[in-house]
C-alpha cells in the first residue's frame, strides 16, 4: 500500500474533524455537568492546609477553587496547569477523599507539585459546593462573585484566561 500525499492530506483533515468534535463534546459535557455546581459566592475566607497552617483569601485578588484527587486520572493531566498557575495566581486546591495529610505531602513530594492544598477526607467541602465531578474549577473575583465553573479538564491557557476574566491584571 502506498501513502501519497493526498491520502496523509485526507487523514491528517479527518484527525482535525475528531479533535474539534472531541472538544465542542468535552466542553458540551462539562457545561451540563457544571449546572448542579454551587453558585454561591465564597463564603470561606480561611482554609486548613495539609502542611496545618491557615491560609487566608487575598481579596485583593482573584481566587481559585481547584476540586481534585489523587485517584482521578483526569486531575493527574491537569495538575501539571495548576501547578504552573499556583505559581503566579491565588489557587487553593482541595483534594478530596485522597488519603492522609501524610500521603497528600508524599503525592506532592512525588509529583514535584508545589500548590496549596486541603484535604477534605471525608468529602464535606465538595458536598457544600455541589461537585459532580472531578476535576472541578471555580473561578471568583475580588468581590468573592464566581464567575466561572467547570467539571473536567481545563488547560493552562483556558485556566489563565479565566483567571483573567475574573480581574486580575
Amino acid at each position: 500500500m502506498r501513502i501519497t500525499k493526498e491520502k496523509i492530506k485526507h487523514y491528517l483533515k479527518e484527525i482535525f474533524y475528531f479533535i474539534i468534535v472531541m472538544a465542542i463534546v468535552a466542553n458540551l459535557m462539562s457545561l451540563y455537568r457544571s449546572q448542579s455546581l454551587s453558585n454561591e459566592p465564597l463564603k470561606i475566607q480561611t482554609f486548613k492546609l495539609i502542611n496545618n497552617t491557615d491560609y487566608t483569601i487575598d481579596t485583593k485578588r482573584p481566587t481559585i477553587i481547584h476540586f481534585w484527587a489523587t485517584w482521578c486520572p483526569t486531575c493527574k493531566m491537569e495538575a501539571s496547569n495548576i501547578n504552573f498557575l499556583s505559581k503566579y495566581y491565588q489557587i487553593i486546591t482541595i483534594a478530596v477523599k485522597s488519603g492522609s495529610d501524610y500521603e497528600l505531602k508524599q503525592y506532592l513530594d512525588t509529583h514535584n507539585y508545589h500548590f496549596l492544598v486541603v484535604n477534605d477526607k471525608d468529602g464535606s467541602l465538595s458536598q457544600k459546593f455541589k461537585i459532580a465531578g472531578y476535576p472541578t474549577t471555580f473561578v471568583y473575583n475580588q468581590e468573592g462573585t464566581l464567575v466561572f465553573k467547570e467539571v473536567g479538564y481545563t488547560s493552562t491557557l483556558g485556566l489563565w484566561l479565566r483567571i483573567l476574566w475574573a480581574g486580575n491584571k
